[in-house]
């Protein structure tokens, strides 16, 4: 998609959530990956944390990050599958405002070139909760990649055309 050069680049504040009972800082691989893709990007990292599959406890730091004036965007990898801990989905539903279908449905027909029929267990979404984006992503690298490679790289840059999602930032909350 085109980069409209003539255009500034507006860096976003995004806050990186992983969602997992067992991964820590030291072995968090799909975190590190989005970091690395959205600083490369010239986006700043605004926070970033790692939290356990609880629904409450994710609905908590949701709202927390949605009040900070300092995060325009929170991005969540993991906890989207369909067991019985994968519980990010009902925690963003629990803190949206819009739900962005549009989202979920891009990302798995852009997965399902990657890993097939498999790509129909991940339940990705996104959201705007009061004025902030919320992007849930599957917990692997590959899924990481290719939600930001294919959708959040060009939808996150200021001057991608036709639209884009920065540029819709000072009016979400109207």
């Amino acid at each position: 998609m085109p980069i409209d050069e003539s255009r500034p680049f507006r860096p976003v504040r995004i806050a990186v959530l992983t969602v997992s009972d067992t991964r820590s800082a030291a072995d968090d691989r799909s975190g590190d990956t989005l970091v690395e893709r959205l600083t490369a990007a010239g986006h700043d990292l605004a926070e970033r944390a790692i939290l356990r599959d609880d629904a409450d406890v994710l609905v908590a730091q949701l709202h927390r990050w949605i009040d900070d004036e300092t995060v325009d965007c929170i991005i969540t990898t993991g906890g989207t599958g369909v067991t019985g801990r994968d519980v990010t989905p009902e925690a963003v539903e629990r803190v949206a405002d819009k739900m962005i279908p549009g989202f979920g449905e891009l990302f798995r027909w852009l997965s399902f070139q990657t890993i097939g029929t498999s790509t129909i267990q991940s339940r990705a979404c996104a959201c705007v909760a009061r004025g902030t984006y919320i992007f849930a992503l599957p917990g692997s690298t590959g899924a990481v990649k290719d939600a930001w490679d294919g959708i959040l790289r060009d939808q996150l840059d200021s001057r991608h055309r036709p639209c884009n999602f920065v540029e819709l930032m000072p009016r979400l909350i109207e």
